[in-house]
């Protein structure tokens, strides 16, 4: 069952995109700000990949069809949703960050935390 089901403020494709961008670039610069051993690239499209050291990756990117933000990451797919105050995990209900905090914690065997 999804906790949450549809976007609680209406937006338009424009309004989702710098939404979805804004997070993508806060994202970028709260790894960079870590001590991680890691390569992160922007890609076209709204896409953020990050290799570790280990050679393991995961990739954030914005799925504007669905307008949510997607993560690939070792331990799985992760789908979040803005609900008009934060990106929210549309199964568990996790924020965005604390949810990445936990997953490049796990993928990259340190311990982080990611601020938005």
């Amino acid at each position: 069952m999804n906790v949450i089901t549809h976007c609680l403020t209406p937006m338009t494709d424009s309004e989702f995109e710098a939404l979805a961008d804004a997070a993508l670039g806060r994202i970028e610069q709260s790894i960079e700000a870590t001590e991680l051993d890691v390569d992160l690239q922007s890609k076209a499209g709204g896409m953020l990949e990050v290799e570790f050291h280990n050679g393991s990756k995961m990739v954030v990117n914005r799925h504007g069809a669905a307008r949510e933000i997607w993560v690939a990451a070792k331990s799985g797919g992760f789908h979040f949703r803005w609900d008009g105050s934060a990106w929210r995990d549309t199964r568990d209900g996790s924020e965005l960050f604390a949810a990445l905090s936990r997953l490049v914690s796990a993928q990259s065997g340190q311990g982080v935390v990611l601020r938005g």
